[in-house]
């Protein structure tokens, strides 16, 4: 039995779970949840978890952890802590023979392959067939907006990260360039991003905007909303009804679908796009409307390009760490 560590580590929590290989398919075994912040040293928070199991269970030759942050030359250090993560010191002193840090972002390209049915979900299922020698990529609208391809290689696929999300917002109608406008005077910005958009956080932006320019809109309920739970109670409102929240809503799913058909032309990832993010589960049935798609296929001459990609939602809330198991199981023992 051959046995891998993944990690997914973020500045609140960090995630570390041992996965076996049974008939080719990677198990879950034991994983455990800390507190990022509780530990000084990510080192020790490894080999207190390697420990917790060392009577019984096989020691891991192989690890790959998935990092909130860029990782450069095999080092990363992390915003919100005190951790310096490089790959050879950390694989010496968690005695692992092979270990490699990955974007938290970027990894989930290792895991797209391998994902079952209840991992995933179609969102434009007439679309064409995956073609398994075309490059792939993951779009995913959370706090901020990722993405990251995926280069197919005799050995497997290679994570390419991107910072796509930081190109230049597109207004594609008065009312986006309205908003476009509106966003920029209040935030006091000299561009606007797509992720200033096409994120939870952007979401919540259109919605502040509608407030603020819609006749009652200061009246209106929402006006009241602390703006962290503004996204999530606009989402809430539009599948109730409220017509001002329902305009906010699609036009926020229109600029997503539009961000998606570009990443389409972009990379040219006829082996699919997938859509990640803490919005992928939750706005699931969203996502798989009109203001989605026909944004998504609206690619003039290249709208026939657009049509043949499979487009797939990422609705496993460990995706990350099922990636990093993938990426694991890449590497040479």
């Amino acid at each position: 039995m051959t046995s891998l560590l993944a990690g997914d580590i973020g500045g609140t929590k960090t995630l570390l779970a041992l996965y076996r290989l049974e008939a080719g398919q990677l198990v879950q075994g034991r994983s455990q949840r800390f507190l990022s912040a509780e530990w000084d040293d990510f080192a020790a928070l490894v080999n207190h978890f390697l420990a917790a199991g060392e009577a019984w269970e096989e020691r891991p030759s192989r690890a790959c952890f998935a990092v909130a942050g860029p990782v450069r030359h095999g080092r990363v250090k992390l915003t919100n802590l005190p951790w310096l993560l490089e790959q050879g010191a950390l694989a010496q002193a968690c005695r692992l023979e092979q270990l490699e840090l990955v974007n938290d972002f970027a990894v989930l390209i290792y895991g797209l392959p391998h994902l079952a049915s209840h991992q995933q979900a179609p969102l434009l299922p007439g679309c064409g067939e995956a073609d398994p020698r075309a490059p792939v990529a993951i779009l995913g609208a959370g706090t901020g907006l990722g993405v990251a391809l995926g280069i197919p290689t005799l050995t497997g696929l290679v994570a390419v990260p991107s910072e796509a999300s930081h190109a230049e917002f597109a207004p594609r109608s008065a009312e986006e360039w309205d908003l476009k406008c509106w966003l920029m005077a209040d935030l006091g910005l000299e561009r606007l991003s797509i992720e200033r958009i096409v994120s939870g956080t952007g979401l919540g932006d259109v919605m502040r905007w509608r407030l603020a320019v819609e006749p009652g809109g200061q009246e209106h309920h929402l006006a009241r909303i602390d703006s962290d739970e503004l996204p999530a109670a606009t989402a809430r409102a539009a599948a109730q009804g409220d017509p001002l929240a329902r305009r906010s809503l699609d036009l926020w799913l229109g600029a997503y679908g539009s961000a998606a058909g570009d990443v389409v032309l972009q990379s040219l990832c006829l082996g699919g796009l997938w859509l990640g993010g803490g919005t992928a589960g939750k706005l699931l049935a969203e996502l798989r409307s009109p203001a989605f798609q026909r944004a998504f296929l609206a690619k003039g001459r290249l709208s026939a390009v657009v049509e043949q990609v499979p487009v797939m939602a990422l609705t496993d809330p460990e995706a990350g760490l099922f990636s990093a198991a993938c990426r694991a199981r890449m590497l040479q023992g």
